[in-house]
């Protein structure tokens, strides 16, 4: 309904901005993601989602169109609604979100908070496949830093380290520095534990 709302930046928190658009002021949630990528000028264009409900019409807005299209694409998965969209959104960058869901990343999924593990498996379910078909993904670099990652946690339960501390500590690390090598994951990761 509304594709994007171009205009004078009036007010701009980490989770809301508004926008005065022909003296219009336009109330719009953001994610902690597009509030990073607003420009520092004060004219900004957004793209925005509307979301009707019996209540309240309530407006998305996003630097990129491709996080509102994941926003839309995590809106179609059943348990998902606006606000828990926006969260992971604001968790993790678009890009993180979207090799999770390619890679069938459970644990990174369910790391945003208000989302448990049947929650993070139906959003792999439901859109792994559509993800797969609409995104590029550099097949090469994701499965490389996810045998890393799978060695160095092997290694740590070799160790004698609880799996689910050592999994904690490595995903951690490996989400920040996701070219680590093995061995840079493990000395990090004991220094975590």
């Amino acid at each position: 309904m509304i594709a994007h709302i171009q205009g004078k930046l009036v007010e701009k928190t980490p989770t809301e901005v508004v926008i005065d658009c022909g003296g219009v002021g336009y109330h719009i949630n953001i994610s902690l993601h597009t509030f990073s990528l607003l420009p520092s000028t004060d004219h900004i264009k957004l793209f925005t989602y509307l979301q009707i409900k019996e209540d309240a019409h309530t407006l998305f807005g996003f630097v990129e169109k491709s996080e509102r299209e994941i926003f839309k694409m995590l809106l179609s998965v059943s348990g998902i609604g606006a606000s828990i969209a926006r969260t992971m959104l604001s968790s993790l960058e678009p890009k993180q979100i979207i090799q999770a869901i390619a890679t069938a990343d459970v644990v990174t999924i369910q790391s945003i908070k208000g989302i448990g593990t049947k929650t993070a498996q139906r959003v792999i379910l439901d859109l792994k496949d559509k993800v797969l078909k609409l995104y590029d993904l550099d097949e090469v670099s994701m499965s490389k830093s996810n045998t890393n990652k799978e060695e160095a946690l092997s290694a740590l339960e070799v160790l004698g380290f609880n799996k689910k501390l050592a999994e904690k500590s490595v995903e951690q690390f490996v989400r920040n520095n996701p070219e680590a090598t093995v061995e840079t994951i493990i000395k990090q990761a004991l220094k975590n534990l």
